[in-house]
């Protein structure tokens, strides 16, 4: 009989999928529109995804080296970082600022926080707002097609002017070398959602808010709101940063709180904002209130209701 048992510490029941499963699943998710950015703004594309990933997982490396802790590049996690950050440039950004932001993304928000898991924002993400703060001038200089200088369709909607919206659909304009086609960032959600690596409640949920702030601010006007949501960076930002594990609530409820405040923040900033963008900071800000959201979250325990 006292075979038949075996106590032991939780979790009892494991899965088979692993850290770096889900790393190279999103990797896979994210080829389709970084082969688009390359096809799109050519070389310099290249140059840049190449630079701040190889810069992501070298920071890592030897921050880990020189502290002496586990070395675990091999988890894709860096990898990630560095392409998603990439993907939130332009094409013409110098190449040292890009390598500024990979170590900014890698050393300051993730490793000294704990490292994969214990980072309070979406390092990619910060990285991007440190950087547009700190070359506000650079960062908001975007090349076209033929690699001329141009406005990104938000801006030439703030300014009053007419866009192509099945330009924007396809990825025929201006701004980030992975922002600009939505038919690819949804090859690549479909993947993920496929694969279960994300659950699509979060960015519906911000597509919900997002949609509803914008239509009731301009008269429920529908080709507004559908140029609004193939420009800029909402569908990468809704579908590849928001869902992040680490800095996304588990609670279900809270997940659904979540999703609504960036979309609201999200539209708010690009109505009232400075800037015709705001997906970068309505993520951050909201990752830094998900411990909030999990505290007023968590399901109570049954039976946990009473006094003792």
């Amino acid at each position: 009989m006292d075979n038949l048992f075996n106590v032991s510490t939780a979790p009892h029941i494991r899965s088979s999928i692993t850290t770096k499963n889900i790393m190279y699943d999103v990797i896979i998710s994210l080829l389709p529109t970084t082969f688009f950015g390359i096809y799109q703004f050519g070389f310099n594309a290249f140059l840049v995804i190449t630079t701040a990933i190889i810069t992501a997982v070298l920071s890592e490396y030897l921050y880990q080296r020189l502290m002496k802790l586990p070395i675990t590049i091999k988890d894709g996690s860096a990898a990630i970082t560095g392409l998603l950050l990439a993907l939130c440039l332009s094409s013409s950004l110098p190449l040292w600022m890009v390598a500024l932001g990979s170590i900014f993304a890698v050393i300051i928000v993730k490793q000294l926080f704990g490292g994969l898991g214990q980072n309070f924002m979406n390092p990619a993400l910060a990285a991007r707002c440190f950087l547009l703060i700190s070359f506000a001038g650079k960062m908001n200089s975007f090349v076209s097609i033929d690699a001329s200088t141009s406005a990104t369709p938000l801006a030439m909607i703030q300014n009053g002017q007419n866009v192509n919206l099945l330009k924007m659909f396809i990825g025929n304009t201006s701004g980030t070398i992975g922002e600009t086609s939505v038919i690819a960032l949804l090859l690549g959600a479909i993947y993920l959602i496929y694969r279960k690596v994300i659950s699509p409640k979060i960015p519906l949920y911000i597509l919900f808010s997002f949609s509803l702030i914008i239509l009731i601010n301009n008269n429920f006007n529908s080709l507004f709101l559908l140029q609004q949501i193939c420009g800029g960076g909402l569908m990468i930002g809704a579908f590849f940063m928001a869902t992040d594990y680490v800095t996304s609530p588990i609670t279900p409820t809270g997940k659904i709180i979540y999703g609504l405040v960036i979309g609201i923040l999200a539209a708010v900033f690009r109505l009232y904002g400075n800037t015709p963008e705001g997906m970068s900071f309505a993520i951050i800000i909201t990752n830094l209130l998900v411990p909030l959201i999990e505290k007023v979250t968590v399901p109570k325990i049954k039976g946990s209701g009473g006094k003792a």
